[in-house]
């Protein structure tokens, strides 16, 4: 079965137009989707607890209908987790290299269609 491709995420070290907040990670993101290469954008406050393998990594991000499927048996550097009501996320490590999955729960990004 082939994943659906979402979006690379890219560490970004100074605001970007268009950002978002995340609680949970405490970390600034932009929409892959307002991206003409699907590039999401993550700028992490110093108080963040990710770990540093995410924030010092590219990620490439797959849309799945089940996260955990997908996470056994790998290194879960985060586990599932809800954003904004809208997606459930995790990272994994897995050949050298980060891949997050998610699974959106409606098709908005933080709100807005």
């Amino acid at each position: 079965m082939k994943l659906v491709f979402d979006h690379v995420g890219i560490t970004a070290h100074q605001p970007m137009p268009g950002e978002n907040w995340v609680e949970q990670s405490l970390c600034w993101v932009t929409s892959p989707r307002d991206h003409p290469e699907s590039i999401e954008f993550l700028r992490y406050h110093p108080d963040s607890k990710v770990p540093e393998r995410v924030k010092n990594n590219p990620h490439v991000g797959y849309r799945v209908e089940e996260i955990a499927p997908h996470i056994e048996g790998h290194e879960i550097l985060i586990p599932p987790f809800i954003v904004a009501d809208f997606l459930e996320v995790a990272f994994i490590w897995k050949h050298d290299a980060v891949f997050e999955y998610m699974r959106y729960l409606n098709d908005s990004w933080f709100g807005q269609d």
